[in-house]
């Protein structure tokens, strides 16, 4: 069974607000058995008009391991606090582990 990846693209605008959203956000993860392989850190571009502000990648054991995180009760109430705090461009692509 292949590898799931959870690709998220963030454009943070209220700081105070997404700390609260990663704090779920790590629950839920914790409660999923992501593998965390990106959390921030310094971006460079090597090519085309992307400019992502921070990107953050995760590793699941499968698609369904995946969506079970990204519908689970404790991820929807953390995009509920997320509201307003930024803008989220999210992905799921089947992989390699």
């Amino acid at each position: 069974m292949p590898a799931a990846y959870i690709i998220a693209d963030i454009t943070v605008t209220n700081a105070d607000q997404m700390a609260k959203y990663r704090e779920w956000s790590t629950k839920a993860m914790q409660e999923h058995g992501a593998k965390v392989l990106v959390r921030g850190g310094a971006i460079e571009v090597l090519e085309g008009p992307w400019q992502p502000a921070r990107l953050v990648v995760l590793q699941f054991e499968s698609t369904a391991a995946a969506k079970a995180f990204y519908t689970s009760e404790t991820y929807q109430h953390a995009i509920t606090v997320r509201q307003g705090a930024g803008v989220m461009r999210m992905v799921m692509v089947e992989g390699v582990a």
